[in-house]
């Protein structure tokens, strides 16, 4: 346990400084993270959902929108893991290998998980909610996982 809090708190900082641009002063700031229309490709494997995904200091953040630009939550990743991110209307509903919701939800699944965003290293999935939230998942790909053994 101590292990995976110590890597959390790792990627954390590195978050933390990435997002200050400190850190990565010689590399061109990421752009339009937690907007609706950011100046980005839209990169959803759904047309009912935007994705865009931003890179970093070797951090990769994918931010999914709903249909109407309405940032629903976002992460960031990095060698197989994650974090959340505090932006979107149901960020607190979002899911990692390494983080459950911030927010206890005691709504049920309405329909089965869409996958929105897929890379050969993340899946991110949407499953709407019977409260009429949108619970957000993102997760390893196997082959990446593996060779990331945590």
């Amino acid at each position: 346990m101590l292990k995976a809090l110590s890597r959390r708190a790792c990627l954390f900082g590195v978050l933390a400084l990435a997002l200050s641009g400190a850190a990565f002063a010689d590399q061109p700031p990421a752009s339009g993270l937690g907007q609706s229309w950011p100046n980005a490709s839209d990169v959803s494997r759904n047309p009912n959902f935007h994705a865009y995904v931003f890179t970093l200091g070797g951090i990769q953040f994918v931010q999914i929108n709903d249909a109407n630009g309405n940032v629903l939550g976002a992460v960031g990743t990095s060698g197989g893991q994650f974090i959340t991110l505090p932006v979107g209307r149901f960020s607190q509903l979002v899911t990692t290998p390494q983080q459950g919701p911030a927010v206890p939800t005691t709504a049920t699944p309405t329909t089965t998980p869409t996958t929105v965003y897929q890379d050969p290293a993340t899946t991110v999935t949407a499953t709407p909610l019977s409260d009429g939230t949108m619970m957000l998942k993102a997760a390893c790909n196997p082959e990446t996982c593996a060779t990331h053994a945590q």
